[in-house]
């Protein structure tokens, strides 16, 4: 069993909203921000106004995903990144578990969250109906290989962000962009110049349209 030190976020809540799994016609994920919580990000779903959606929130030990900057050495994250990472993975497990394929399912985070979607989606590829990434980019210092295996099989993207923003470099958006496109993804990028360190209303609006269409896919 993985100790509380190597594992630090495997025994922290997952808020919902919407309707159970087993009777949702899709599911989101959302992933909150440094400092902030599962009950926070989980208010996005109203205004969000996802009827038939379950929403998951986990939330992080001690509010925060990863101690370091996205860009600082991978290492010195650790074990918190790795644990981040596979308590979404379980996640996504339950959702398809549950009969909600890749298809249905949207992955959405803001700040220290949109990059933890950001790499999470990279490092599991899958065709997934929509991921939305609000100011944030795939971990690691400049320079970083991005050798990921799989494709994302036309999986949809969103990556939305500030510019200048004081935590995430907009290059570094823009080289995530460039990585999911590579990986097969159909990825849209918005840059907001001047914009605070938040979400703003062109942003939900895309994401209510993405989580719209998640509902009426056909198997």
């Amino acid at each position: 069993m993985p100790t509380p030190t190597s594992d630090p976020h495997a025994q922290h809540a997952v808020l919902t909203a919407g309707p159970p799994l087993s009777d949702a016609r899709a599911a989101l994920v959302l992933v909150h921000g440094r400092g902030a919580s599962a009950e926070s990000i989980l208010s996005l779903y109203d205004e969000l106004s996802a009827p038939g959606v379950c929403a998951l929130a986990p939330q992080a030990a001690n509010h925060t995903w990863y101690p370091h900057s996205f860009l600082a050495p991978t290492a010195s994250n650790e074990p918190f990144l790795t644990s981040a990472l596979s308590r979404l993975k379980q996640i996504v497990h339950d959702i398809q578990s549950a009969g909600i394929p890749a298809a249905r399912m949207a992955l959405l985070g803001f700040s220290q969250g949109a990059c933890l979607v950001s790499e999470f989606a990279a490092r599991h590829p899958q065709p997934y109906g929509a991921v939305i990434a609000f100011t944030g980019g795939l971990i690691g210092p400049p320079g970083t290989a991005r050798n990921y295996a799989g494709s994302l099989g036309g999986a949809n993207m969103f990556l939305g962000s500030s510019d200048p923003d004081p935590h995430v470099p907009f290059a570094r958006v823009q080289e995530s962009a460039q990585v999911f496109k590579q990986m097969g993804a159909s990825v849209e990028l918005r840059r907001y110049p001047g914009m605070p360190h938040t979400i703003n209303e062109e942003e939900l609006q895309v994401a209510r349209d993405m989580l719209q269409r998640l509902t009426t896919v056909k198997e």
